[in-house]
């Protein structure tokens, strides 16, 4: 699982080195992400998910919960649906990123985090396991998968994106 995530992190940040910090800020649409504000996203996100999984790896809580059928889908499926989903309001307030430099940094700092907590998860005895926001409840391994299809999915916004900036 680890190993999926590390790739996909991998490609995020061979692909950052490829903009200028001005295409890093340009927006395709009033209400549109930048490139640095969709990888700002995925990494609050991500962080998220790593409390997840250090949660779930501490406790028994919620062990005999599941994850919604559609979470299960997503899960099963190892990717999230081909669609463009609607995010939590907030996401719309994402500022843009201080820096390219910082947004390579914190994806390494990421990197580091979840392959250390991902080599809690094969330690720990425990089983617990904790609440997406909108899938119900999930282990730390499938918050650790999660993670992983979270950052493949915005990979089809991020080709939006290119396609927006190869048009400047």
């Amino acid at each position: 699982m680890i190993e999926n995530f590390n790739h996909t992190i991998n490609l995020w940040q061979s692909e950052l080195e490829r903009y200028s910090f001005t295409e890093l800020c340009s927006k395709p649409s009033a209400d549109g992400w930048s490139l640095g504000q969709l990888c700002k996203h995925l990494i609050n996100d991500a962080n998220f998910y790593l409390e997840q999984i250090e949660i779930c790896i501490r406790s028994n809580d919620h062990e005999n919960e599941e994850a919604s059928p559609a979470g299960k889908e997503m899960l099963a499926n190892n990717e999230f649906p081909n669609q463009i989903i609607e995010g939590d309001p907030a996401n719309g307030f994402i500022r843009q990123p201080e820096s390219k430099e910082k947004l390579l940094q914190d994806l390494v700092l990421l990197k580091e985090q979840m392959n250390k907590v991902a080599s809690k998860i094969t330690e720990t005895s425990f089983h617990g396991k904790s609440k997406h926001p909108g899938l119900n409840y999930f282990s730390a391994a499938e918050w650790l998968q999660f993670a992983d299809m979270h950052f493949r999915h915005h990979l089809r916004q991020k080709k939006r994106i290119d396609e927006f900036l190869h048009r400047l």
